[in-house]
């Protein structure tokens, strides 16, 4: 098990990052924390860590997330 599975509950993001995840993904959810625990934890994730950052790539989209402080900062489409 990775360490962002571990540290789950940690997982937030700003509000700016909210914004540019629901932008980004075309999303109208109320809660981006929750929409990307549920995609984290899926059967299909691929997890990477590059640097301070992990990427999460599920169902097309790929998340990034802070390694150390657990922040969500953005999402975006696979190319």
């Amino acid at each position: 098990m990775n360490s962002l599975i571990e540290n789950l509950k940690k997982l937030h993001t700003t509000e700016m990052g909210a914004v540019r995840v629901k932008r980004n993904l075309q999303l109208d959810i109320p809660d981006v924390v929750q929409w990307c625990k549920t995609q984290i934890l899926d059967k299909n994730a691929r997890f990477e860590q590059i640097g301070k950052n992990w990427y999460i790539t599920v169902d097309g989209q790929k998340i990034t997330v802070n390694a150390h402080s657990y922040t969500i900062i953005t999402a975006h489409l696979e190319k």
